[in-house]
């Protein structure tokens, strides 16, 4: 029996594993949507610390029976600045909003919230990004909308322009107000 040589056999292998993985990520509906395991399930539980003078957002806000969007957001990131005027569009609808403060210094986060406007019904701090890793959180900005009953229906990355609105934002409202 011929004897096999790994070293000539095993980068083809290795390059033809890649190229599948790749494939597939390729075959999603939406490529650049980030795939979220939180989905159709309960939002993990709310655990921030208080800004002072703000009203503390706490677990029972997302189960209280309203669609609820859930905004990971900090001071030091330029597209949440740039996602701002859309929340407060939305906040002046009557959209509760939740907001938490991610990784973030408390005075500059104050200061964001009295230069742009505060759109959020309740706002807590995450500075050790305890509760952005319970709920998946890669990068900032993150919203999640969340049904009446504390349900995940949509998670969106990235910025919510105003096609995002449209597009992907108002519909998950309103499959999370059917539920």
């Amino acid at each position: 029996m011929p004897k096999i040589n790994l070293l000539l056999v095993l980068p083809p292998a290795m390059l033809a594993g890649f190229v599948a993985f790749v494939a597939a990520g390729n075959l999603r509906e939406d490529r650049d949507a980030l795939p979220s395991a939180r989905a159709g399930q309960d939002a993990p539980a709310v655990a921030l610390e208080e800004m002072p003078g703000r009203t503390l957002f706490s677990d029972d806000l997302i189960r209280a029976g309203d669609v609820t969007l859930v905004n990971f957001w900090a001071s030091w990131c330029p597209p949440c600045r740039a996602e701002h005027p859309v929340l407060e569009e939305l906040a002046n609808e009557g959209v509760t909003i939740m907001g938490v403060n991610y990784r973030d210094q408390p005075d500059r986060a104050e200061d964001f919230l009295l230069e742009l406007g505060d759109p959020y019904a309740a706002v807590g701090a995450d500075p050790r990004a305890r509760m952005g890793l319970d709920w998946g959180v890669a990068g900032l900005p993150e919203t999640f909308v969340v049904d009446g009953s504390g349900e995940i229906v949509l998670r969106y990355a990235g910025p919510i322009t105003d096609e995002i609105l449209a597009s992907r934002i108002r519909p998950a409202m309103e499959r999370a107000a059917a539920n």
